[in-house]
């Protein structure tokens, strides 16, 4: 078999087999066959697109081309949930305790952020003593024993994706939906999870900036996640705003507390909700999302959902009082109040610029090297929809330093402010199945 007919197969449009693949991947990790072909292959794609039996079949290749994790030794039915990012997406802080709360086991292989704010491990870092620094087996233990746990990246999990976006990053075939998704997927199903609920982001501060586009991510990863055995749905929601109102670490874990106690944004509260829905009816815990709906909800009203965090924060070495004291979170040494320079409703919040206002601050990583300030961040007071007098609060910044007019200005370009009233956006648009 050589590359030079799998390439040129491809660019002719023609269906690869499972072998040509599995021998395309296997010599891209292992160095035989170099850069240049695997670019040409790439770009062959980016222009003829993948059948889903292609799609799969590269798939299954990026998960056996490194470890994979198996969780075997947990009982019962492990239900992960992935986002394809955005802005103040806290999601999976609350979302882990809660669905764990109705019996739920959730063993989240988590990474640190590269970009607007931290990750979920960076997130929960914010709380003194959290670590992520556990061995398998103790990882298996806590969810056993408490039915969530989180741990770091295994730094062999499929070792032909880091390479191949490394690739794609340099040579303008990120936008490849067969590529894109099998990235997301192979590292979903290597992690070992039973079934995946995706929350697949549109909007100008998502990766899929428009509504068709995002669907039909969705639709693949959720064929491919069916075809290589695993239960998956996806939501599409939302973010052509930030989600919640914090951005920022220790805002964020602030604002995933207030959630769990049934306190957060409505916005936040409710994707957390639907999400949360899907993972139990996945797990086989309710008959029906109605059901699953009602047993998140009740565990929320009786602080059932809260216990669960401060147990899964004590077990991997965190201060669990700051559920009841947040004070105790990591702290801006300044609060900045920016205000509403005319009166009017909130048209637009540009979630990709808010979330550059938090990186500015240091909330964020430019480069993998970038240390994390996990006290700052942004507050919004106005979302989309809201009536707004000139000099009322559109957003709070906290910030270790006094000089911020960069990062103001940034905010004041991230909102539009109209005369006429102007609707919520719509949070949740489809299902795919």
């Amino acid at each position: 078999m050589r590359m030079v007919d799998i390439i040129e197969k491809k660019r002719n449009g023609l269906e690869l087999t499972n072998g040509e693949i599995q021998f395309l991947i296997n010599g891209f990790t292992n160095g035989s066959i170099p850069d240049y072909q695997m670019s040409a292959f790439s770009m062959a794609v980016f222009f003829q697109g993948m059948s889903i039996e292609e799609r799969v079949y590269l798939t299954e290749a990026m998960v056996n081309s490194g470890d994979q994790i198996d969780l075997s030794g947990i009982e019962g039915i492990k239900v992960d949930k992935h986002s394809t990012g955005g802005v103040g997406d806290t999601t999976t802080l609350v979302l882990a305790p809660l669905v764990a709360s109705v019996g739920v086991p959730i063993a989240k292989m988590s990474g640190r952020g590269l970009g607007h704010t931290g990750g979920t491990i960076d997130k929960l870092e914010s709380v003194k003593g959290f670590h992520v620094e556990i061995t398998n087996d103790e990882f298996i233990h806590l969810v056993n024993k408490n039915k969530i746990a989180v741990i770091g990246q295994s730094a062999n999990l499929t070792p032909a994706d880091k390479k191949l976006y490394a690739l794609r990053d340099v040579t303008a075939t990120v936008d490849s939906i067969p590529l894109i998704a099998s990235s997301i997927m192979s590292k979903k199903i290597a992690a070992g999870a039973d079934a995946i609920v995706l929350d697949v982001k549109t909007g100008s501060g998502a990766f899929m900036k428009n509504l068709d586009d995002a669907k039909e991510l969705a639709q693949t990863m959720v064929d491919i996640g069916n075809g290589v055995g695993r239960k998956t749905k996806a939501i599409i929601s939302d973010m052509s705003q930030p989600l919640g109102f914090a951005v920022g670490n220790a805002l964020e874990v602030k604002e995933a507390i207030d959630t769990l106690r049934g306190q957060g944004p409505e916005d936040l509260h409710e994707l957390c909700l639907t999400l949360g829905s899907h993972m139990v009816v996945l797990a086989e815990k309710a008959a029906d999302l109605q059901q699953a709906r009602e047993m998140l909800e009740e565990s929320m009203r009786n602080g059932k959902a809260l216990q669960f965090f401060k147990t899964f924060l004590a077990a991997q070495g965190g201060d669990a009082s700051v559920v009841d004291d947040p004070t105790k979170l990591p702290t801006a040494k300044y609060t900045i109040e920016v205000p509403a320079l005319k009166t009017g409703c909130v048209a637009e919040i540009t979630a990709e610029m808010i979330g550059i206002a938090a990186m500015m601050l240091g909330a964020g990583r430019i480069t993998k090297e970038s240390v994390i300030d996990l006290a700052v961040g942004v507050v919004l007071h106005k979302k989309v929809g809201d009536f707004v007098q000139q000099g009322d609060a559109l957003v709070t910044i906290h910030s270790n330093r006094e000089n911020v007019q960069e990062v103001i200005e940034k905010i004041y370009a991230a909102y539009k402010l109209v005369e006429e009233k102007v609707a919520q956006p719509t949070l949740i648009y489809t299902e795919i199945h």
